[in-house]
């Protein structure tokens, strides 16, 4: 059998399996990477490089933080604050994924999940309902703001990167709107759609007494989380490793291992915080970014987008709208960065031949991309983690209970996003 044919009939059977098998998700990622290894799809030495070190090292640095952040009651605190100042579990819901789209605009999507998800978990358990609903809405709300700013996602920089643009260019670029506007537009339009999905939660949420924070220095770290991570998206290339990150990440966490063990004098909060990394969700990725990196390599995404320049006939918003809403297909099911990196030159070349700026397929293609990873529960590593969350509180969601609510959301976002660029770029 052809390598490429083989390779695609894996690819398809794997994520089939990830879909439809939520308890074996590792156990199926990792054993189709060990296939794709096996069969020399990907070649034993480009297996390192395929994995995406540096949203490993973040995941798990931000984990062990969020371990001390949890236990010094400041996500308890803050589930309070927001029961005190919403009528009912809708708005409580809405309330925190408009809070995590705003910080998502600024630090990586997973680490904001990882930072807001225990307020929405202890609200839940507080007002003793399902946690699922809020992770999943925080989850997707987070990953639609990605694309908001240059720091934003790692898709924003691939972009800024193509086309030498800085932070501010995002917010107004060549005298128009830049992205900046065009997501908050998608993220109106999708907010409406979380009010369409949750209006049965009606259930009134009641204050209790304040819980008080017994430390707030895992809260100062966390905080460190987000103002280094903004700090280093301002670095040239040049002078920061690519993972940098998640060296950030790791090494905020040692430094709250370090204050714990002078603070208790023990290794009971060393053993807690290292217990609270998820691993699975860790193996996970780590087979993912595997998979996808074999698919790269067999030419298979290479072949797509060649695809893309033969059938695009000069017309202009034929395949503005096939860059668009195909990148959302692409997007929900494998990871969006070496997609996102091996279309923005195909996407410059396109152009190119037609006579126009790029800018119009540019943000297409940035749009279809990040906002089309919030379609299945697999298609961003904000979605896995959050997936991950929810499963070691003992919930295990299916994946029509997670595209119940992602696929208006992201619909609406995309589809807001697809009519203002082609009004404003066109």
């Amino acid at each position: 059998m052809n390598i490429k044919i083989f390779a695609v009939i894996l690819f398809v059977i794997t994520y089939v399996c990830l879909l439809s098998l939520p308890r074996w998700r590792t156990h199926i990622a990792l054993f189709s990477a060990a296939i794709f290894i096996a069969y020399g799809i990907i070649p034993l030495e480009k297996v390192f490089f395929a994995i995406n070190w540096n949203v490993i090292l973040m995941i798990g640095g931000t984990m062990g933080i969020v371990s001390f952040f949890i236990e010094s009651k400041m996500p308890a605190l803050l589930g309070d604050l927001v029961i005190e100042r919403t009528p009912n579990v809708k708005w409580a819901i809405i309330a925190l994924s408009l809070f995590s789209g705003f910080i998502s605009a600024f630090i990586d999507n997973v680490a904001t999940v990882l930072i807001v998800a225990p307020v929405a978990i202890t609200i839940a358990k507080k007002l003793e309902i399902s946690p699922v609903p809020g992770i999943i809405a925080i989850s997707i709300s987070s990953n639609l703001q990605g694309a908001a700013t240059l720091v934003g996602d790692t898709t924003s920089i691939l972009l800024g990167g193509q086309a030498g643009m800085d932070f501010l260019d995002f917010f107004v670029f060549q005298g128009k709107a830049g992205m900046f506007w065009i997501v908050q537009a998608g993220a109106i339009a999708s907010a409406f759609t979380l009010l369409l999905v949750f209006r049965k939660f009606r259930q009134p949420v009641s204050a209790h007494e304040r819980t008080k924070v017994t430390e707030y220095f895992p809260t100062f770290l966390l905080i460190g989380v987000v103002i280094f991570l903004i700090a280093a998206s301002f670095l040239p290339a040049a002078y920061k490793p690519e993972i940098t990150n998640g060296l950030i990440c790791m090494g905020l966490l040692v430094i709250g291992i370090i204050w714990n063990l002078i603070k208790t004098r023990n290794f009971d909060g060393f053993k807690s915080a290292i217990k609270e990394i998820d691993v699975f969700t860790l193996l996970l990725l780590t087979g993912l970014f595997i998979v996808i990196g074999a698919v790269t390599e067999a030419g298979i995404v290479n072949d797509i987008s060649s695809f893309f320049v033969s059938i695009s006939a000069g017309n202009v918003f034929f395949v503005f709208t096939l860059i668009v809403w195909f990148s959302v297909l692409m997007s929900a099911v494998i990871d969006n960065i070496p997609y996102v990196a091996a279309m923005l030159p195909v996407t410059a070349g396109i152009a190119n031949l037609m006579g126009i700026p790029p800018y119009l397929l540019y943000f297409g293609l940035l749009t279809g991309a990040t906002l089309g990873g919030n379609l299945t529960p697999i298609g961003a590593s904000a979605n896995i983690a959050a997936l991950g969350i929810l499963r070691k509180e003992g919930h295990i969601v299916k994946a029509r209970d997670f595209m119940k609510i992602s696929i208006p959301f992201t619909l609406a976002a995309v589809a807001t996003g697809y009519i203002l660029l082609w009004l404003i770029w066109s």
